[in-house]
C-alpha cells in the first residue's frame, strides 16, 4: 500500500439519507474520499454499501444530507446531477455483476467506455493502458464479451471504467465469485491504478484484502457507518476480526 498522506477531499458526504421507498437504506452516512487513496467500504449483505455506490453515481437520490465531489478544486453537487453528467465529471462506476455488454466484442465494451470523450488520441492511449493492464483482453479484444471468463469479465469492467479517465473509480465487489488466486491479480491492479493516481471507493466483502491494500475504511452496519480508521488498524481491531474473519475474541 502506498503511505502517502494523502490530502484534500475528492469526495464529501455528509449525513446522508437514501430510501428505497419507506425503507431506510441508508442512515446518515458521513465518509469522504480524500486524493491519492483506496478508500474500502466492508459490512454485510444489506448493509448499504451498493447503495451508496448507486447514489454517488445518481442512479438513486438522496433525501436528505450532501453529497460534493471536488474535481481539479471545483466543487459539484452529486445529488442534484444527472447520472450521464456524473460520468462526464470524471466518477466511473465498476458496478456488482459487472455490467457488460455480452453481445458486443471486448474491443467494443472498451470503446464504450469512452463514448464521451473525443480525444482519438487520448482514447488510443488508454486503450493501450487498459492492455497494458490486463494482456487477456489485447488477446481476445475481438471475442464476444459473453464468452470470457468471470475473471475476464471483471477485467473488462475495470477496463472499460478506466477509459473514461476517471478521475475517482467505484468499485463493487471486484472479487466477487473469482478464484483466490484471480482474486489476488485483481487487487494488485486495483493497487496499481491507484498508484498512478486514481482515488477509489472500493466496496468489498472480502474484508482482509480490501483492508490490506487500503488507505482508510468504514464499517457499515444496516445503512450505518458503525466503525472508521486506517486500513491496518482495522485489520487489527477485535470487532473487525470476530465480525468478518471469523477470530474469537
Amino acid at each position: 500500500m502506498d503511505a502517502r498522506a494523502p490530502s484534500r477531499p475528492v469526495l464529501e458526504i455528509r449525513d446522508l439519507h437514501v430510501y428505497y421507498g419507506a425503507i431506510h437504506a441508508l442512515k446518515g452516512v458521513t465518509l469522504e474520499v480524500r486524493a491519492g487513496e483506496i478508500v474500502t467500504l466492508i459490512g454485510a449483505n444489506g448493509a448499504g454499501k451498493s447503495t451508496l455506490l448507486r447514489t454517488v453515481s445518481g442512479l438513486l437520490r438522496p433525501r436528505q444530507g450532501s453529497l460534493r465531489y471536488h474535481p481539479d478544486g471545483a466543487e459539484i453537487d452529486l445529488a442534484t446531477e444527472q447520472p450521464h453528467r456524473i460520468v462526464g465529471h470524471g466518477i466511473s462506476h465498476v458496478p456488482e455483476g459487472r455490467g457488460i455488454f455480452a453481445n458486443l466484442t471486448v474491443a467494443e465494451n472498451l470503446d464504450l467506455g469512452a463514448y464521451l470523450r473525443r480525444d482519438r488520441a487520448g482514447i488510443r492511449e488508454d486503450l493501450e493502458r487498459a492492455f497494458t493492464l490486463f494482456p487477456r483482453l489485447r488477446e481476445r479484444a475481438r471475442q464476444s464479451a459473453g464468452t470470457l471468463s468471470g475473471g475476464e469479465q471483471q477485467m473488462l469492467a475495470i477496463g472499460r471504467a478506466l477509459m473514461a479517465r476517471p478521475r475517482l473509480l467505484l468499485l463493487d465487489e471486484p472479487s466477487l465469485g473469482l478464484a483466490p488466486r484471480l482474486v489476488q491479480s485483481i487487487f494488485a491492479i486495483v493497487t496499481e491504478i491507484n498508484r498512478t493516481g486514481t482515488p477509489i471507493l472500493l466496496v468489498e466483502q472480502n474484508a482482509r484484502m480490501a483492508l490490506s491494500v487500503a488507505h482508510r475504511g468504514y464499517v457499515m452496519e444496516v445503512g450505518s457507518i458503525v466503525l472508521e480508521g486506517e486500513g491496518p488498524a482495522l485489520l487489527r481491531m477485535d470487532e473487525v476480526r470476530q465480525a468478518y474473519f471469523g477470530e474469537g475474541a
